[in-house]
């Protein structure tokens, strides 16, 4: 079975740099809207036997912007457990500003989420993040499936993938987040082992902008 990954958007949050966890949610930007068209035109061709969304607002215009453009829709399910990570305080605050008052924990957040306290805001555990998406992953293992859809977000997304393919939590950051609009694939015959096929995708950009030129 193949797991296709997709993280939401860009949203006037992530344009200002602000922390959007699951208690903030911002609109998508208009460009963002015209870069997932491009993306469901880019996956069009693959039939999704099951689409799961985070129940977030920009998740969920995501996905439906994504099935839209491709060639055998499907209905979609929403769920709180594809949702961002709890980030307590942070949420909507200003990563600029954070990161100066709390430089060696948005260094951990970023780089090292073995060494993140994420008592000191508020937020949801690493180990929480990871299970409560890596879990919902492993729950899917039983349908009779070869292609699935998963929108979500960044932070939550770069962490249980990683984990899902084996790695510790100082590792989760090894390959850097997620960007927006992006999706990374992974392959499993047991779901208990993960093979990374694709990582941050977003070549259909560069694609479509040879096509035009």
């Amino acid at each position: 079975m193949k797991l296709y990954f997709v993280r939401h958007g860009k949203t006037q949050w992530n344009l200002e740099g602000r922390f959007q966890g699951a208690g903030g949610d911002s609109p998508l930007l208009e460009s963002s809207v015209k870069e997932l068209k491009l993306l469901g035109h880019y996956l069009k061709d693959i039939k999704f036997d099951r689409v799961y969304s985070s129940d977030l607002k920009r998740a969920k215009l995501t996905s439906q912007i994504i099935t839209q453009e491709n060639l055998y829709p499907m209905d979609i399910t929403y769920t709180k457990n594809l949702r961002e990570w709890n980030l307590g305080k942070l949420e909507g605050q200003k990563i600029s500003l954070v990161s100066s008052i709390y430089p060696k924990q948005m260094k951990a957040f970023r780089h090292n989420l073995a060494q993140f306290d994420h008592s000191i805001f508020d937020a949801e555990s690493v180990y929480r993040v990871t299970h409560r998406i890596s879990n919902f992953v492993k729950s899917l293992k039983d349908l009779q499936a070869q292609n699935i859809l998963l929108v979500g977000h960044g932070a939550t997304l770069t962490a249980a993938i990683q984990s899902l393919l084996g790695c510790e939590p100082a590792q989760l950051r090894r390959d850097g987040g997620l960007d927006n609009a992006s999706v990374t694939i992974l392959e499993t015959a047991d779901f208990k082992h993960f093979e990374l096929i694709t990582w941050n995708d977003t070549s259909y950009k560069k694609a479509v902008l040879k096509q035009s030129i």
